[in-house]
């Protein structure tokens, strides 16, 4: 694993070295933000569908309960977090406003972005998973969204070419996979998930080669989190691994992160050739992974607590995650400082977390190439 990685980074040097650079605003930045994901990137749309009767699984999903939303935001917003997330966190560095979700009922302002992500959302069609006997919430996915997108291209580009628009956007896209992995893990088995991992990888890629046929010229694709250190996933497979399944430094699963590390290298690849066929378009990898592990592997050092691998808001259980009684019902609670705690509701992080996350992509340590050689950043940053 560590000679494919090293052999992944020398290929995307040389890579990066002929792709050249992306062009933006007059200020040398970007103007806007369009969003594709899951509930690592949702900024509301799940929340909104449920509302407005769109998806008949959860007619009020936990995530529009308190205590969501209440660190930043005072109040639910449809954010699987106490807060925000990475994406409020890109936002925010350009001195941008925060991605409006596509379903939120307010008038979209298409200048300043959208996003498309829908939590819970598959790779790879609804179908493709039911032919295998696997089960979704929702009939949506990451097709599904590119779907969206092109409906709205006739007014995102009605006061200007889409080609002139998109050389100031950024594009988020992703992360996707998480949902197709933990459905295929939970109702089937981890060889089933293995099994399709190329195959999400590959409807990745095509995804990707649609924005660039539709003129984005500057996209930042991220990877999987470390999954073995999340609650869900640790409370999960709690009876069914021994003490050597473990990562003794954090306590994560480490078959469940090499799982992840292997998506991740898989993605990369990907992106190599994409780099390859499109030299005109910069794509930048988001290392959600290792930007995420440091948090475990240095819980204290940034401010969380030791063997920080609970949620902070939970019906109990040695990771505080009971699927019966998820957060925001109770008698499931949340802890006194979200601030200190990595991991928020089991499946996801708190406000915190995702701030560190941000600050590492941003920086340009877990992003290749470097975000930050690419855009200026806006002066007054909200997070800091």
């Amino acid at each position: 694993m560590a000679f494919l990685s090293a052999f992944l980074s020398c290929i995307l040097l040389v890579s990066l070295s002929s792709s050249s650079s992306s062009q933006f605003a007059d200020n040398g930045c970007y103007t806007s933000i369009f969003a594709f994901g899951d509930s690592l990137t949702d900024t509301g749309n799940y929340l909104s569908l449920c509302l407005k009767g769109l998806q008949t699984y959860d007619r009020f999903p936990f995530i529009g309960l308190p205590p969501y939303g209440e660190t930043f935001f005072d109040r639910p917003t449809g954010r699987c977090s106490d807060g925000r997330i990475v994406l409020d966190f890109i936002a925010e560095h350009y001195g941008l406003p925060h991605v409006q979700p596509y379903f939120g009922g307010e008038k979209l302002n298409l200048e300043a972005g959208v996003n498309f992500a829908v939590a819970g959302v598959p790779a790879l069609d609804v179908e493709f998973h039911q032919e295998r006997g696997i089960d979704f919430r929702n009939n949506i996915s990451m097709r599904t969204q590119l779907k969206w997108f092109k409906d709205l291209l006739p007014s995102l580009c009605k006061n200007s070419s889409c080609k002139e628009k998109f050389k100031r956007s950024l594009v988020v896209f992703g992360p996707f996979g998480g949902d197709d992995y933990a459905n295929t893990m939970f109702q089937k088995s981890i060889e089933d998930a293995q099994s399709i991992q190329p195959v999400i990888v590959d409807a990745i890629t095509s995804a990707i080669e649609d924005l660039i046929e539709l003129g984005v010229v500057n996209l930042m694709v991220p990877g999987m989190l470390a999954d073995g250190c999340l609650a869900i996933t640790l409370s999960f497979f709690y009876t069914s691994y021994n003490a050597q399944d473990y990562d003794p430094d954090t306590g994560c699963l480490t078959w469940l992160n090499k799982f992840d590390e292997n998506h991740n290298n898989l993605l990369q690849t990907a992106l190599v050739g994409i780099r390859e066929r499109h030299p005109h378009v910069s794509i930048v990898y988001a290392d959600y992974y290792n930007a995420s592990l440091q948090l475990y592997r240095s819980s204290e050092t940034f401010g969380f607590i030791k063997r920080a691998l609970k949620a902070c808001c939970g019906g109990g259980g040695p990771y505080n995650y009971n699927s019966s009684v998820p957060c925001g019902y109770a008698p499931s609670h949340a802890c006194a400082d979200p601030s200190s705690y990595i991991n928020w509701d089991g499946a996801h992080l708190t406000d915190e977390a995702y701030k560190w996350i941000s600050k590492g992509l941003l920086n340009g340590d877990f992003t290749i190439p470097s975000i930050n050689s690419l855009c200026l950043p806006y002066e007054n940053k909200a997070y800091v």
